[in-house]
């Protein structure tokens, strides 16, 4: 493999700390590298030095010639005057990029919501930096470095861009290099990992898993200091090691050693314990939804007459003691207004919501709420005041925990314990947060995408918390390994109705595909969309074009019409279908014999048959659309 690029000796001092003292590593093609740590440890800072958007100090960053590097970083860089046709593709004809099937795909998987002709600065923080990623991916690079790309992502959107950069290139082509708390994200698609620490990058092989597997390996023969992150990643172990079979298949070495690592280590829940527990301080009662149904006023100036949303739909779900459920579903879903009829904030338009008389219901929202008051004082204050002690497990290993003690399993160090809550990093705040609410003693808690500012580590050990907390938990997140490692149960929220999903966020993609693809395979309007189709798996041969076609009266009527949308839409099936047969087929060239010159350039050959034919249909593709538009 090729070396794309490399860091010799790197030092990088800020006024307070050393942050790299002679790190040395390179990049190869090929490499699918993640990058963990702690925050505040220099991930990011690491992938600036790499890019070549800062200096070091000293050492040196060095370049293979003519590689292309492109970098999506944490700062909003997209110009907010400009539209995001602009931001996206630039000054590029629209026959041009409307033809390349890269462009369509990542229009299609990232700005499904977006308006095409929309201003930057109009948009959505969330939105923004989706443009922002949309406008790096259709570049051509040899070395891409994401800084956390998953943020503002839902679940379908994340599996999208795991997707994409794993057939960006070819298997031993290109680069990557991803920071990202997403552990699931790391483990489907990175090959290496780094991590980040006390100055130093640290490489391991494979996923998030092999990581794991590795570093409680060296944990083990750590000092003494490092006990307590010792064992709380052998319960992380134990956890990927009992998961399914695709998570745990990633690490190809010492698995063995695994096995005996984790051989007296017992479940990360006993859900037996914890359903007793939670029945004791609930009843047998927490919520019921009966029939439920939500319906929202719309503002509808055309129809002249007030309109109507249904939002959830004949609702029923009997929520149990101990429960421990996921909800899933697109943004507009319901999921927020499901949330609040569990907590009371929104009564339902019919149907009845049924409490327990026990209940009481805490929530860990976004926006960190419940720290305003104490902005000003100490973290230590702020504890001290709400309990002396808290009871953390259950049964005989129950173990009573002071305020101080409980902020030290949550990362917390002497020196931050007197920081007033104001200078508080995200991170730091969202971890005090979790912890007053916890203090409050809940018995249904509630959790609104909790994995906002926090690393790997910090994520682990809120899930160590969680897993001896006895009580009712739904969780609503796009991190797929947080909700699959802390609940027991997943629903989603599908056209209004909840849908139970014995085989967890794999069905729930596959459910939203299949809608997708009848969607696609419906009578559809012209094609003269201004934007591109909701959803990472919408049809992205026709997203991209649609989303700049300009509306226009049409030039066909009648008849001629409606065969022109139907062979439009034939096209694009025919599209689909072909551009996963490429992809096949580059796994096929990637796998195969690279000494059978033969056999290569007989697959050779058929690819760029494939090709060709994409390139047709997508001419014909144009010419149908034009009609279509006048």
């Amino acid at each position: 493999m090729a070396h794309l690029l490399g860091a010799e000796r790197l030092h990088l001092e800020f006024p307070t700390r050393t942050v790299f003292d002679e790190v040395t590593l390179g990049i190869d093609e090929g490499d699918r590298i993640g990058v963990v740590g702690r925050n505040g440890d220099g991930k990011s800072t690491l992938l600036k030095l790499l890019a070549g958007r800062l200096e070091p100090d000293g050492g040196r960053v060095t370049v293979r010639r003519d590689v292309r590097i492109g970098m999506l970083d944490q700062a909003d860089t997209v110009d907010p005057e400009a539209t995001v046709a602009e931001a996206v593709v630039g000054g590029i004809e629209e026959h041009v990029w409307a033809g390349d099937p890269k462009v369509r795909d990542v229009i299609a998987g990232l700005l499904g919501d977006v308006p095409w002709q929309g201003r930057v600065g109009a948009l959505s923080g969330g939105q923004r930096r989706r443009v922002g990623l949309a406008a790096l991916l259709i570049g051509d690079w040899d070395v891409l470095f994401l800084d956390e790309p998953t943020n503002h992502l839902d679940v379908e959107g994340i599996a999208w861009l795991a997707r994409h950069v794993k057939a960006r290139w070819a298997g031993n082509d290109g680069a990557l290099v991803v920071v990202t708390h997403d552990r699931w994200f790391l483990d489907e698609v990175c090959t290496a990992t780094w991590e980040v620490h006390d100055g130093i990058v640290e490489p391991f092989e494979g996923g998030y898993a092999a990581y794991v597997l590795q570093r409680v390996e060296r944990d083990r023969m750590a000092a003494a200091a490092e006990a307590k992150r010792q064992n709380l990643m052998r319960k992380e172990l134990a956890w990927l090691r009992r998961g399914a079979p695709a998570r745990t298949s990633k690490p190809k070495f010492r698995i063995e050693a695994a096995n005996q690592l984790i051989e007296d280590e017992p479940p990360v829940r006993n859900p037996v314990e914890l359903n007793r527990l939670a029945v004791s301080r609930l009843g047998k009662d927490v919520v019921d939804l009966l029939d439920v149904s939500v319906v929202y006023p719309v503002a509808d100036a055309a129809a002249g007459e007030p309109a109507t949303r249904t939002v959830l739909h004949e609702l029923e779900w009997r929520i149990a003691p101990g429960e421990r459920t996921g909800i899933l579903g697109v943004n507009g879903a319901g999921k927020s207004t499901l949330l609040k009829l569990v907590t009371g904030e929104v009564p339902p338009t019919t149907g009845r919501v049924k409490r327990g008389k026990t209940v009481k219901v805490a929530v860990l929202s976004q926006e960190l709420a419940e720290l305003a008051e104490w902005a000003d004082d100490r973290v230590s204050a702020v504890v001290a005041a709400q309990r002396t002690s808290y009871v953390f497990g259950s049964g005989s290993k129950a173990v009573e925990l002071t305020p101080g003690q409980l902020l030290e399993r949550l990362g917390f160090t002497n020196a931050q314990l007197a920081t007033p809550v104001k200078d508080l990093s995200g991170g730091q705040k969202r971890r005090l947060q979790l912890l007053l609410i916890l203090l409050q003693e809940p018995n249904v808690l509630i959790l609104d995408e909790p994995t906002n500012d926090l690393d790997t580590d910090m994520l682990a050990a809120i899930e160590d918390l969680l897993d001896a907390w006895p009580g009712t938990l739904l969780v609503v997140s796009h991190d797929r390994y947080l909700v699959e490692r802390v609940t027991d149960r997943q629903v989603a929220i599908l056209d209004g109705h909840l849908r139970d999903l014995p085989r967890g966020v794999d069905q729930y993609l596959e459910l939203r595909r299949q809608q997708a693809t009848d969607a696609a395979s419906a009578p559809t309007a012209p094609a003269s969309r201004p934007t591109a189709p909701t959803g990472p798996t919408a049809g992205a041969s026709s997203a991209g074009a649609g989303a700049a076609a300009a509306a226009s009266a049409p030039a066909l009527a009648g008849a001629d019409r409606r065969a022109a949308e139907k062979e439009l839409s034939s096209i694009d099936r025919r599209l689909e279908k072909l551009q996963a047969q490429i992809a096949a087929q580059h796994e096929k060239l990637a796998r195969h014999d690279q000494s059978d010159y033969v056999g290569l350039g007989a697959l050779g050959d058929e690819l760029r048959g494939l090709e060709d034919a994409v390139a047709d249909l997508e001419t014909r593709w144009l010419e149908v659309s034009e009609q279509l538009e006048g």
